[in-house]
């Protein structure tokens, strides 16, 4: 049996559909609940990079048959010292030596440029909750890694949510929200507030919980964020995003997003909620996760399902989404392995 890694060449456009086939049979495999990756996103991912970030991939093959993908993200502009691992290995090809030949030759990769920590993540089960393969996590532990933040995945129901007990939280909220307007907007982020938003995005990495992971406070200004929006526009995502303006000085003070990458229409990302410290304790946070919900349905009446991730310590943010219905399906363990 012969195990080969080379690049990907994004021209070739023969091992690119081999690199989504396998993208595909993993993820059903893996975590079957998700909607399909789809051509179009794995292309658009391919050909529009996210801003401050490079890329190298990688195609593993068994005999000349293609049978696994790694795509090793390096961050640009900060976490210089860090490498992201996205390893698949096609099911039908697993526990034949794939999976540690790609890892070997992203941690020849990452080395090489000088960098000193792979991170990655592994989809586990929860007590009590829906079974997972759990190869994941026990591949990682033999390369390595080490477990250092353990993330839950919620996942609402739109077509089981209580309507009139999310008004009532709305309003319950809104009474302690005195003195703060609602903006909301789709697509690329309002020049006259984007400064505000950049500031709060760039907040996320320092006030999120992050265990023992060694990930630096990200550098969001508004020239990266126009860039991101950019991206996003390319790759074909709708997003929502609803955010509040403290009336007195005039600034954005908090917000959040929800992502539909595009493919299907039933499937949301619940992505960033942040609150600026000095504001809270004024029910913000739930006010922009209920308005934008509101505001995304409107525009998505196809949407069934939406998917978050938090800490599994973070007990605020977790209140906020089980009382707006949200319930756990597995737990994601993010890995990192010092070189």
């Amino acid at each position: 049996m012969d195990i080969a890694v080379k690049p990907l060449d994004p021209a070739d456009e023969k091992a690119v559909e081999q690199a989504y086939q396998i993208t595909e049979a993993a993820l059903a495999a893996d975590v079957p609940d998700f909607p399909p990756v789809g051509r179009q996103r794995f292309l658009a991912e391919l050909r529009h990079p996210w801003p401050g970030n490079a890329h190298e991939r990688a195609l593993a093959t068994i005999d000349g048959v293609a049978a696994g993908y790694v795509v090793i993200e390096l961050p640009q502009l900060d976490n210089l010292d860090n490498a992201e691992v996205d390893l698949m290995v096609h099911p039908e090809y697993r526990r034949r030596g794939v999976g540690r030949a790609l890892y070997e030759y992203a941690k020849d990769v990452v080395r090489g440029l000088g960098r000193k920590r792979l991170m990655g993540m592994s989809v586990e089960t929860l007590p009590g909750g829906v079974a997972r393969d759990e190869a994941g996590g026990g591949f990682a532990t033999a390369m390595g890694a080490k477990g250092a933040l353990s993330d839950v995945r919620r996942r609402l129901d739109v077509t089981k949510v209580d309507e009139a007990d999310l008004d009532r939280q709305l309003a319950a909220a809104w009474e302690r929200a005195a003195g703060y307007s609602l903006i909301q907007w789709r697509g690329a982020t309002p020049e006259e507030i984007i400064d505000d938003i950049a500031y709060l995005d760039g907040r996320l990495t320092a006030d999120a919980p992050m265990g023992e992971l060694e990930w630096e406070v990200e550098k969001i200004d508004a020239d990266r964020l126009r860039a991101m929006d950019a991206v996003v526009m390319a790759r074909g995502r709708r997003r929502y995003h609803s955010a509040v303006r403290h009336d007195e000085s005039g600034k954005v003070v908090a917000f959040t997003t929800i992502d539909l990458p595009g493919t299907v229409d039933w499937h949301a990302f619940q992505q960033i909620t942040i609150v600026e410290p000095a504001h809270r304790g004024h029910r913000l946070g739930t006010v922009v996760k209920l308005e934008n919900f509101r505001y995304a349905r409107v525009h998505e009446p196809g949407l069934r399902a939406i998917d978050t991730w938090n800490a599994a310590v973070n007990d605020h943010m977790i209140s906020i989404n089980e009382a707006m219905g949200f319930r756990p399906v597995d737990g994601w363990q993010n890995w990192q392995h010092d070189l």
